[in-house]
């Protein structure tokens, strides 16, 4: 790797046996890659992955105390994925005493951390960063240092940044150098598409299960999706950019997709157009009946396949204003039209705490609580990580939760119906 006079002398020392050890890391990971320099990383703030104060991950508060005790802040504020806890989300005593005997007793030490690291503030905890309401939103071509999944897709695809699908850690050591290796999705030539998705479905096809698919199809591979503009237009408004952090999310986590391009949609598809695709692209065609095909397929991992549900997350990545209006007026007519007032199943919507802020401040707010529904800003995959909680029969319209954990994958219209008519 050929390094600036400035790079080469952070990794000789001249700037602290500590940051000479974070560039080398850095210089390690990128040779993995065959990267072949460093570039600057030139947005405003930061995004963490790792938010979770785990018992086990001493090894993680260890370092970040090294750097801490060095004096070697973080280039950039930065926000973080969501917290594990929240007393308001349903949980039984013996739940609740794994949670904070066994699992997250390091919460507070660790967020205590990341504020003297350089967290933007206290509520800064959030998958989707890149709310307006959140505020860490980059722009188009900026190069980042992220690591969370659902977010890096979403800042590659829709806003057009780029970043690669980094680790946890090497998120933060980017911010502290300034710099990240250069290759993949931050080279031209790493963004062209090598699969074009050709949408033919007979009605918009359902965000999670769309991205579920061309996910396990292309893997970690870039794809261009045509035909989804239809059910989507050609402008990223809220409905559209909300339907994609859901897509994206999904391709990431059941595949490994970093960046995709809508045809007519994403920034760089309406700029470039299928000049993306590179030579020798693959094809795969996505109808109604493919999607039914996966969807089938998926492994239903309760211990009784036909137990009733007994808690419901909707939100993850987490949900946005728009989107919590939405479920609560689609909650309110489903209610209605059967007749009742409160929803059978206990079910929380997830969402960033300033989006939670914002809707708490509207009539949907009080409407919602009415019908039983919890907001929360909590990660559902966090909790479902407590291992009497894996036991526990989840519905879920998620499908990066039902990916990582035992909670079982429903549609919008399935979640609607089992939530406010109960049953399986």
């Amino acid at each position: 790797m050929i390094l600036t006079k400035e790079q080469q002398a952070i990794l000789n020392g001249e700037k602290g046996e500590t940051l000479a050890k974070v560039m080398k890391t850095l210089i390690m990971y990128g040779n993995a890659f065959e990267a072949e320099k460093l570039v600057p990383i030139t947005s405003q703030y930061n995004h963490l992955v790792t938010s979770f104060g785990l018992k086990v991950m001493s090894p993680v508060y260890d370092l970040m105390q090294q750097l801490l005790e060095a004096g070697v802040a973080s280039g950039q504020k930065f926000s973080v994925d969501p917290r594990p806890l929240d007393k308001n989300v349903p949980a039984s005593f013996l739940q609740n005493l794994v949670f904070n005997k066994f699992m997250y007793t390091k919460q507070d030490f660790y967020e205590k951390q990341l504020e003297e690291l350089g967290l933007m503030d206290k509520d800064a905890f959030s998958c989707t960063c890149y709310m307006d309401e959140v505020g860490n939103k980059p722009k188009k071509g900026e190069v980042l240092s992220w690591a969370e999944s659902s977010a890096v897709v979403y800042a590659n695809s829709v806003l057009g940044a780029r970043c690669n699908r980094n680790s946890g850690i090497i998120d933060i050591m980017g911010s502290i150098v300034g710099y990240v290796p250069y290759f993949g999705l931050l080279t031209d030539e790493g963004r062209k598409a090598t699969w074009i998705i050709k949408v033919q479905t007979s009605k918009k096809p359902e965000a999670q299960l769309l991205g579920s698919a061309i996910g396990m199809k292309v893997m970690e591979d870039v794809p261009y999706v045509i035909g989804l503009d239809k059910w989507l237009g050609n402008e990223l408004n809220d409905s559209a950019c909300s339907y994609l952090k859901d897509f994206g999310a999904a391709t990431a986590s059941n595949g490994a997709v970093g960046l995709y391009h809508i045809a007519n949609l994403t920034p760089e598809a309406v700029e470039n157009g299928e000049k993306l695709i590179a030579e020798g692209a693959q094809e795969y065609v996505i109808d109604d009946a493919e999607l039914e095909r996966v969807k089938k397929n998926y492994p239903i991992v309760w211990k009784d396949p036909d137990a009733a549900p007994k808690l419901c997350f909707i939100g993850c990545p987490h949900l946005s204003l728009s989107q919590l209006k939405d479920w609560t007026e689609r909650i309110e007519g489903s209610l209605k039209n059967s007749g009742k007032k409160k929803i059978a199943i206990p079910t929380v919507l997830t969402a960033a705490p300033k989006v939670l802020e914002k809707f708490e401040k509207t009539d949907y707010a009080s409407r919602l609580k009415a019908m039983g529904v919890i907001t929360s800003y909590i990660c559902p995959l966090m909790y479902m990580n407590n291992p009497l909680c894996k036991k526990m029969p989840v519905i879920t319209s998620s499908n990066k939760l039902r990916t990582y954990t035992s909670a079982k994958y429903y549609t919008d219209d399935e979640i609607l119906h089992a939530i406010t008519n109960g049953g399986k």
